[in-house]
């Protein structure tokens, strides 16, 4: 991969801190994994090709757990095949405590808007509208889990000499949130610590004017604002972001005050 160890470790540590979506109920039914905390603080993978960012985030909880004393990774990426044709995948079976677990990996990005359905869960959608929670839960719920069970998934299993076991289904649901500019949202549910931003259009962009901005590549959407990056001001960020938002993109970016205050938010093309 084109990433220097300390860029890797960065992104490392970043998606380490980031919150569990959810954290005490089940959420439509679905159980919440906590990561052990006596994982390595340390990348230690090797990585031999460029992954985007949800690869790289499993990658990132296959240190975490192969790193932990109670877990033992059984296998991983398992590809779920009926006459040559991939039905789905399982992202990860282990043991933790000699308990059989399947965990699927979740890693998002999801902004609130109110105009979307009655409950909380049904309000947050991908930045580019194209995905949203109550999707992806419905997804999990409905193809994903499921696929363990089927005829397919257990000759595969038997395959790998794993068709003994009686696994558990646990989720790993991590997700960065985005509520919009200056409005106070309310929810229940749903973490609040995930919440590390705002989200803002093209129409309310002028009183943003009076800042600096960067724009991160993709995988540094991981990543926490900080000072070391080339700012740009205000109208050529406006003028890079209309490439995004003329492809319906929203482009992530870095916020820079007049008093050097930093924020991180997305730019919406809708």
């Amino acid at each position: 991969m084109n990433l220097s160890p300390q860029h890797l470790q960065a992104l490392y540590q970043a998606y380490c801190k980031t919150h569990l979506l959810w954290k005490r109920a089940d959420v439509n039914n679905l159980k919440q994994f906590k990561t052990p905390s006596d994982y390595d603080s340390v990348f230690l993978r090797k990585l031999e090709k460029r992954l985007r960012l949800g690869q790289l985030a499993e990658q990132f909880v296959f240190n975490q757990l192969e790193t932990c004393e109670s877990i033992e990774l059984l296998a991983e990426n398992i590809q779920i095949q009926q006459n040559k044709q991939t039905l789905g995948e399982l992202d990860t079976l282990l043991l933790i405590n000699n308990q059989p677990v399947h965990l699927e990996i979740i890693y998002k990005f999801y902004v609130y808007d109110d105009r979307l359905g009655d409950l909380e869960i049904e309000k947050w959608i991908g930045p580019n509208r194209k995905d949203s929670l109550i999707e992806k839960l419905n997804k999990l719920q409905e193809k994903q889990l499921p696929l363990l069970y089927s005829q397919d998934c257990k000759s595969h299993l038997k395959q790998l000499e794993l068709n003994s076991y009686s696994f558990e289904q646990n989720v790993l649901f991590k997700a960065q949130l985005f509520v919009p500019y200056h409005n106070n949202v309310e929810f229940k549910l749903i973490n609040k610590e995930c919440v590390c931003g705002f989200y803002i259009n093209l129409s309310q962009l002028e009183i943003l004017q009076n800042h600096l901005f960067y724009i991160p590549s993709k995988l540094d959407w991981f990543l926490e604002p900080h000072e070391q990056v080339d700012w740009l001001e205000f109208s050529n960020f406006r003028s890079e972001s209309n490439g995004f938002l003329e492809n319906n993109q929203s482009p992530l970016f870095w916020m820079k005050t007049e008093a050097g205050e930093l924020s991180k938010g997305f730019l919406v093309w809708w």
